[in-house]
């Protein structure tokens, strides 16, 4: 199984990193049971003005189902969220090599 990797990272005003964090904790702790294909997520903080989500999806099938079909590209913005950050979301994605 190739396991996707999405890191979603929010340049986040210094201001408001606190208030942006504790949106972004209550918003995904929801994710597992609302999509099956997330294999595993976490939120990765570098403050005063950095956050990174970064989730783990079984497939591009379940990683659609979560971002829709441009989820290469766009990020998945939540209502709100612009009043917090320095400049639009950015993601990526990686699968992992093996070290063997």
């Amino acid at each position: 199984m190739t396991v996707i990797i999405r890191v979603s990272e929010a340049r986040v005003r210094p201001e408001r990193f606190e208030a942006f964090h504790d949106m972004i904790v209550s918003a995904v702790r929801e994710f597992p049971g609302r999509y099956p294909g997330l294999v595993d997520h976490e939120v990765l903080l570098a403050p005063p003005d950095s956050l990174l989500y970064v989730s783990r999806w079984r497939s591009e099938r379940d990683l659609v189902a979560y971002a829709g079909e441009q989820w290469r590209d766009q990020p998945v913005v939540l209502p709100g969220e612009d009043e917090y950050l320095l400049a639009p979301l950015q993601v990526r994605h990686f699968t992992l090599a093996p070290l063997n």
